[in-house]
């Protein structure tokens, strides 16, 4: 009795494009192979009719004689016709000497690249389990690697290492270099030099290639990443590439102006202190900041003044003052109200 109607069997109209069919072809073999579906008598039912119908329509002879006579033209009982969709025996089926002009191709069936082409000498799909053994026997060398070559992993690069390193904030400002101790395998300690660049911040990460994890194959090391940290200095603040430092100065220089040293990255500088100097006022050093770096231009130092009482003075030293207030009126806090 013959079978289903082909183009029915993959669902495809019978003006169907040979991509259309192979398309079709492996959207049921996929779904329905008996690896996918282990004991399902039903799907293993689909998967040979997508087989048996495949193999007529895609080749265009094939494909040609079936649309003019449709199953009779593949029932001669195999001995002098083409290839049945039984696969049975015969000069025509696997087992014969025409058995290398059909082949299933493994890679459409599942979309890979260079299928497995199953010609002579290869696993007949004529038998009781209609091809499933031949598949399964292939399903299990991919998965084991046995009978066939194994794929190994390629080599690999080695890994990224991240480590932390606490530098000196004059270290950070102006550059320099410095040392960091790694732990490495085996509980070996290794000191390694670090060349800091001019500017950096806490957060900002160097990289040193090559001083990572050891590569396998030899494929190169990994790098490693140090996240820097900035100590902070007991006088020097800092704000992008500008500077900032406290200067205390005495009433006497607050009043009448004076010109004093003051420290920056490069030395002890001398700065006018301008008369009626009150505490808070900034005195720009421009460009003794932050160095330049690369595009970045130097910062500027800003100099903060700090007026210093004494602790004590004598009555005629209070006396002094008393005078000096009442000669030069003062009242700071009125624009506060």
């Amino acid at each position: 009795m013959p079978g289903r109607d082909y183009y029915e069997v993959l669902g495809v109209s019978r003006g169907a494009t040979p991509e259309q069919i192979k398309k079709a072809y492996r959207s049921l073999a996929r779904k329905h192979h008996p690896d996918v579906k282990p004991g399902d008598k039903e799907a293993e039912k689909k998967f040979k009719e997508a087989q048996q119908a495949y193999d007529i329509l895609s080749e265009p002879e094939k494909r040609k004689l079936y649309d003019q006579v449709g199953h009779a033209a593949f029932e001669s009982g195999g001995s002098t016709g083409p290839r049945g969709p039984n696969w049975g025996p015969g000069p025509g089926g696997p087992s014969g000497a025409g058995a290398g002009a059909d082949f299933v191709d493994f890679g459409d069936i599942f979309g890979q690249e260079g299928g497995m082409n199953f010609g002579p000498g290869g696993a007949s799909a004529g038998g009781a389990d209609g091809g499933r053994g031949m598949f399964d026997e292939i399903f299990s060398k991919l998965r084991t690697g046995r009978g066939g070559t194994s794929r190994q992993a390629p080599p690999q690069r080695g890994r990224e290492v991240q480590a932390s390193l606490t530098i000196p904030f004059l270290t950070a400002v102006q550059g320099g270099e410095t040392t960091i101790e790694l732990a490495r395998g085996g509980g070996k300690a290794e000191t390694l030099n670090v060349k800091v660049p001019a500017g950096v911040k806490s957060g900002a990460k160097l990289r040193l290639r090559g001083r990572g994890e050891a590569g396998q194959g030899g494929q190169p090391a990994g790098d490693l990443i140090i996240e820097i940290q900035v100590q902070p200095h007991p006088h020097f603040t800092r704000e992008d590439q500008d500077l900032q430092i406290e200067v205390p100065i005495s009433i006497a220089e607050a009043i009448l102006g004076a010109r004093i040293e003051v420290p920056t990255l490069s030395g002890l500088k001398t700065v006018p202190i301008p008369a009626g100097t009150s505490s808070g006022k900034k005195l720009r050093l421009r460009g003794q900041g932050v160095p330049a770096h690369g595009k970045v231009e130097a910062g500027d130092l800003f100099v903060v003044t700090k007026i210093v009482v004494p602790r004590a003075s004598d009555e005629e030293s209070q006396k002094l003052i008393k005078q000096y207030d009442e000669r030069n009126p003062l009242s700071p806090r009125d624009e506060l109200w």
